[in-house]
């Protein structure tokens, strides 16, 4: 795994001038008011404000700035040309507070990922699931800064497998068992259903599950499917009409959901493959 120094600066460890010209700066253009943002760190693409000291979560930060490595690795991605603006509150009510006093019409949502013009913004807060909320958040920036579209089920899909840290995203997903269960009664989620899903109300969690479910299958079960994947992604990047995909991989699989199903009735962590090999990168 390379080493976190390659791709976390942090303002302390900078040189002391430029460290405090960048955190004078970057701290005075967000304070749209008077958040008491305390905190800040650049990760990659993003750059981070908190209203709580940051240093217990370095490691994190490493592996944030890792999420487009990973996009760019086995999707083709390209890097954002823009940074990205990642904002982090101590609890849920410093985050409703910052909510109302700026996106009042902002339906509520425990984290956001917001793009009106400018930069996009991640928002999310401490809890439970803090560190899969901003990983989830931040595919869909980086997914965003690039591509001039994503189908819903495709964003969702993509920012559902990404969630996760790098050693558990293949295997210990929570949608993986009842995928599995379906796939051995032959129950597969039809991809030309999901395509038709326009907007977030029409998005069940069922529908989450089977976005992640062909996302898992296009990443891991048929190399032909990544390739359709990557090349899908690639037109939409060119500004070139991409089609359905449901329709490639029908040409490039015509026994596409036949092989889903078979991939996930076999699909089990290999005995010889630690943990340490999956967090490195390995499938």
């Amino acid at each position: 795994m390379p080493s976190e120094a390659k791709h976390l600066t942090s303002v302390r460890h900078a040189p002391a001038a430029l460290g405090r010209l960048l955190a004078v700066m970057l701290l005075a253009a967000s304070a749209s008011g008077a958040e008491p943002w305390v905190d800040l760190r650049i990760a990659g693409p993003f750059v981070c404000r908190a209203d709580f000291p940051l240093s217990d979560m370095e490691g994190f930060f490493g592996e944030l700035a890792q999420l487009q490595d990973d996009l760019t690795r086995h999707l083709g991605i390209r890097p954002p040309p823009e940074r990205i603006e990642l904002f982090l509150f101590r609890d849920e009510a410093s985050y409703r507070r910052y909510l109302r006093a700026h996106l009042p019409n902002m339906p509520y949502r425990r984290a956001l990922y917001i793009k009106d013009g400018g930069p996009g913004r991640v928002l999310a807060h401490r809890g439970r699931e803090f560190h899969v909320d901003i990983r989830h958040e931040c595919t869909h920036a980086l997914l965003h800064a690039t591509l001039p579209m994503v189908p819903l089920w495709l964003d969702e899909g993509v920012a559902e497998y990404f969630e996760l840290p790098r050693s558990q995203r293949a295997y210990d997903n929570p949608y993986l068992d009842g995928v599995v269960w379906a796939a051995r009664f032959g129950i597969v989620p039809r991809l030309e259903n999901l395509e038709k899903k326009a907007d977030f109300a029409g998005m069940g969690r069922n529908d989450y599950r089977d976005s992640w479910a062909w996302v898992h299958f296009m990443l891991h079960g048929s190399a032909a499917a990544r390739d359709e994947l990557v090349r899908f992604l690639a037109s939409i990047q060119a500004n070139a009409p991409p089609g359905a995909l449901s329709q490639r991989l029908a040409r490039r699989l015509p026994d596409a959901r036949r092989e889903f199903a078979s991939h996930f009735k076999r699909w089990k962590r290999p005995a010889h493959q630690p943990l340490l090999d999956q967090a490195r990168g390995g499938w």
